[in-house]
């Protein structure tokens, strides 16, 4: 089973070391025709989603209606957390086992001692993640959350972070493992070519970890069929 420490996080995404060089812009994401898919597609499988260091900059415009630009920056903006579900027995045991398992002097814990510390383990866990529940409905420190544009169903929730299923899930409609970080409104974005009277331009940055989130930015323009997505790969150094 991984664990993620409350003292101990991910290593942060690194901020661009120079202005990113820009990469043609892609077409823009198709809108939906036909019938959805039954079924996992043969690029699924590769296209795993998988906790890594490598980051990947993104820069994500949006184009279209300015009363719906609007009305989408407020739909997407959100706390940016994933209400997963934790075991939090069986994390105790599991740090348990781990601690007490060291022999001699690579182990400076009684066996009560090593108890001790699991069961605090556990609860600083269970805080910490009831912490982060009560921010979500509260919060809306994050402008573009994927948690609520393409929500995780519960049943997914309920098998935790790290569960194959869960991961299979993040991969097929999300395209990564988990949510964008270091997301940013972009203040840069202009309107390019002239815009329509009436029409704007919306902007995001954010990293994401080895994939691009495009399965998920195909739903989101499923469900906003009056905008124009383009997801733009950022090169840094």
């Amino acid at each position: 089973m991984a664990l993620r420490f409350p003292w101990e996080t991910e290593p942060d995404p690194p901020e661009p070391a120079t202005p990113p060089t820009r990469q043609p812009l892609p077409p823009p994401l198709p809108k939906p025709r036909g019938r959805r898919p039954s079924g996992p597609s043969r690029s699924d499988a590769s296209q795993t989603a998988t906790p890594t260091s490598i980051w990947l900059y993104h820069h994500l415009t949006i184009k279209g209606p300015s009363a719906e630009l609007e009305a989408f920056a407020a739909a997407a903006r959100a706390p940016g957390i994933i209400p997963w579900e934790i075991n939090g027995a069986a994390i105790e045991e599991d740090i348990f086992i781990r601690a007490v398992s060291h022999t001699g002097r690579q182990r400076s814990l009684s066996v009560a001692g090593c108890r001790i510390l699991a069961r605090q383990f556990r609860e600083r866990i269970e805080a910490r993640e009831a912490r982060a529940r009560d921010r979500i409905g509260v919060s809306r420190a994050c402008p573009f959350d994927l948690q609520v544009l393409v929500p995780i169903p519960r049943a997914i929730l309920a098998l935790g972070h790290d569960h194959p299923t869960a991961l299979a899930w993040l991969s097929r409609h999300w395209g990564i493992s988990d949510l964008p970080r270091q997301v940013i409104l972009r203040p840069d974005v202009g309107p390019g070519r002239r815009q329509k009277a009436g029409h704007g331009v919306l902007g995001y940055g954010f990293f994401t970890a080895e994939t691009s989130p495009r399965p998920a930015l195909t739903k989101i323009a499923e469900a906003w069929p009056g905008l124009k997505f383009q997801l733009l790969p950022i090169a840094t150094d």
